[in-house]
């Protein structure tokens, strides 16, 4: 039992940490799934660990998701721009063409390949905020990349706000509209994988519970110390990162 709760912590925090930073979750938690193989890994934990991530960024962006009448015209937005990828998502995931994906010279190469595109979009100082800039345009083009996230390694987070970067919004808000659009993206990903737990009768236990709760500390304090630490430095850290990841994993390739 007590290796069962060290395997949830571990794949909550890889969760939690990666879900929300430019880096990939899904690379991370199949390299991990890939070198170890954790018996507590299932397919109900993985949406436990996806739902305590939502519950997380719905818990931190709660003031502005319930001030519906002043934020409106924002949620409405970020809905919109959540369509593209929830439309792609689903056509992969039925056909199972998703699980194609899924290998390590994928994840090499687009670890390397979106961290020099997160770079080279970080460079240049721009200032658009979310309050006046976001527009119909805008959210569309963003919402097109995040399609890219379905390739593993390309990582959510980083290709939004690689876009919003793009589209010259400055960092936090950048990571913000990033954070709100994460919100669709984590409840299609639960929807869809609640349907096969109906399926197959799988029942809650008290490791689903673990993995919902340590999820969503981990999820949420990264969101809160991302947002302290990218109001005052670049992205060049997370840049880094992915390319020893990269070059590490093409030493294991190649």
């Amino acid at each position: 039992m007590f290796q069962n709760i060290i395997e949830i912590l571990i794949l909550s925090a890889i969760q939690g940490i990666s879900e929300f930073l430019p880096i990939s979750s899904s690379a991370h938690l199949i390299l991990v799934s890939t070198l170890y193989e954790f018996k507590s890994s299932s397919l109900l934990i993985d949406i436990s660990l996806h739902l305590g991530s939502l519950i997380a960024i719905i818990y931190f962006f709660k003031d502005e998701l319930f001030g519906i009448q002043k934020n409106k015209r924002i949620l409405n937005l970020i809905i919109l721009g959540s369509i593209p990828l929830i439309i792609i998502g689903y056509i992969l995931y039925s056909t199972n063409l998703i699980y194609n994906l899924r290998n390590l010279e994928v994840i090499a190469w687009t670890t390397l390949i979106f961290a020099v595109v997160l770079y080279i979009s970080d460079k240049s100082r721009f200032d658009k905020k979310i309050s006046s800039n976001l527009n119909f345009q805008s959210i569309i083009f963003i919402g097109i990349f995040q399609i890219l996230s379905l390739i593993p390694g390309v990582s959510r987070a980083g290709i939004t706000i690689t876009a919003a970067r793009i589209l010259k919004f400055n960092r936090v808000d950048s990571s913000k509209i990033s954070f709100l659009l994460s919100i669709p993206a984590l409840a299609g990903a639960s929807a869809l994988s609640l349907k096969d737990v109906f399926e197959q009768s799988i029942e809650f236990n008290y490791l689903a519970a673990i993995a919902v709760i340590s999820s969503f500390i981990f999820s949420f304090l990264t969101v809160k110390f991302f947002l302290i630490y990218i109001n005052k430095f670049s992205m060049n850290a997370f840049v880094i990162y992915r390319i020893v990841i990269a070059l590490i994993l093409f030493c294991l390739i190649y």
